[in-house]
């Protein structure tokens, strides 16, 4: 192997057919590749980057396939034209940018419910929890993408920025509700609304 080629990336070609397994490994096998982000060739043939953990991932799908009564093969290769191999690499990170723009579509409609509850006077606990399950669901969905963005994708940095402004905002609607709902706690320990107790002696 030359110099040239050793420093080429390493890739996966992965073939599965799930013909002669139950209908569920076909559904596996789809979501499996799916999350990984493998980029599809042909029908049941793609490529992933050989890194450790869709190596990993591969081969363990490869076995379950084998084990149900399909077949699958997961061959090592590089590319042997460097444009080629570029041109894949933007059709990877093309898919990612779309669903990173995915995120980017919907992540307003929560920012413009936390302003308008805001605007009506409406910041409470219930709100606040409400709206921190939805981002929870929004970092969790990027969290995927993220996993999958094996070259950088240009649109992450932006999908990023705007969950964490999201979350900016969502700490300031419960900084709100705070306000609104719990009495103002002075210095000495004692909230302000409490009356003064006069003792009496009673002896």
């Amino acid at each position: 192997m030359t110099s040239e080629s050793s420093e080429r990336s390493a890739w996966l070609l992965i073939s599965v057919s799930t013909a002669g397994g139950p209908d569920r490994l076909r559904v596996h096998v789809w979501r499996k590749l799916r999350s990984l982000g493998a980029l599809y060739l042909q029908q049941s043939v793609c490529l992933l980057p050989a890194r450790p953990g869709p190596v990993r991932d591969v081969g363990r799908l490869a076995g379950r396939v084998r084990h149900e009564g399909g077949t699958a093969r997961v061959l090592t290769m590089q590319f042997g034209d460097p444009a080629e191999e570029h041109a894949v690499i933007a059709e990877f990170n093309t898919a990612r940018d779309a669903e990173y723009a995915e995120v980017l579509e919907r992540l307003p409609q929560l920012r413009d419910e936390l302003a308008e509850e805001q605007a009506r006077g409406n910041a409470t606990y219930a709100e606040v929890e409400e709206s921190e399950a939805d981002l929870d669901r929004f970092r969790s969905w990027l969290g995927k993408i993220a996993a999958r963005d094996y070259f950088d994708a240009p649109a992450g940095a932006a999908a990023r920025a705007a969950v964490e402004q999201a979350a900016a905002e969502l700490a300031a609607f419960e900084t709100a509700a705070l306000r609104a709902e719990a009495p103002e706690v002075p210095a000495s320990g004692i909230p302000t609304s409490t009356a003064t107790l006069r003792v009496v002696d009673q002896s």
